[in-house]
């Protein structure tokens, strides 16, 4: 781990959106899943969610370049509960469908809480996905196909949230909780050692300015690595 790489995890965990997140209703091939995570990771989501009655679907590392690192995948068996999860936090769920009522992509506030729930590329989203949404989204095309490839789709939203967002000021401060933070930056630097303390139920070591290991101190691991990270946005 060189001290650049640490510092781009950093600096990439201080741009996280964890109140923007997109779920994806019907998944049966895990490509489609990592082509959208891609996105989601480029424009800081850290958690998607999947509706799918495949349990073992995940993001392989060659079809979704390594982004499984960085993007948590939640999966799901009902879109409904998912959807209502997330309204309990406050979430807007949106749909993205070509129906008649639904309003252009664009034309939506992105700065509030938001999940958008995009279809497969067979048969879009299912009834019950629009049903529970609070309201549907569009992308408008002049051409004789009547919509876009989901993914394609998907990243056009997402990139006019980002604009919204970073308009906003949304990637100028760090949004992540910090305990979120400190357990993210640790697992992401020290992977089996994370695991080795996950399984024996020990905290995680606090860091030093280089990502390196600081040696514990009895109670005040977290509280130290919580220190030092604020040091490091200084």
């Amino acid at each position: 781990m060189t001290v650049e790489r640490y510092r781009r995890i950093v600096e990439m965990l201080n741009r996280r959106q964890p109140d923007l997140t997109v779920i994806m209703d019907g998944v049966h091939k895990a490509h489609n899943l990592a082509a959208i995570a891609r996105t989601c990771d480029a424009v800081g989501i850290g958690r998607i969610h999947a509706i799918t009655d495949h349990s073992r679907i995940r993001l392989g590392h060659k079809k979704a370049s390594g982004t499984e690192k960085w993007v948590d995948v939640s999966v799901h068996a009902d879109v409904e509960d998912v959807c209502q999860e997330l309204r309990d936090e406050k979430f807007r769920i949106l749909a993205a469908c070509a129906g008649a009522d639904a309003q252009e992509y664009d034309q939506i506030d992105y700065t509030v809480p938001t999940a958008i729930v995009v279809g497969n590329e067979l048969d879009g989203l299912s009834a019950r996905a629009i049903d529970v949404a609070d309201c549907s989204i569009r992308i408008p095309v002049y051409g004789m196909v009547e919509s876009l490839n989901v993914s394609v789709a998907t990243a056009l939203i997402l990139y006019e949230a980002m604009r919204q967002r970073r308009t906003a000021g949304f990637y100028e401060n760090r949004r992540i909780n910090d305990e979120e933070f400190v357990r993210l930056a640790f697992e992401w630097t020290h992977p089996a050692i994370a695991a080795y303390c996950r399984r024996n139920g020990l905290r995680y070591p606090a860091l030093d300015r280089k990502g390196g290991l600081l040696k514990p101190i009895g109670d005040n691991e977290t509280s130290t690595a919580l220190e030092f990270f604020a040091r490091v946005e200084r």
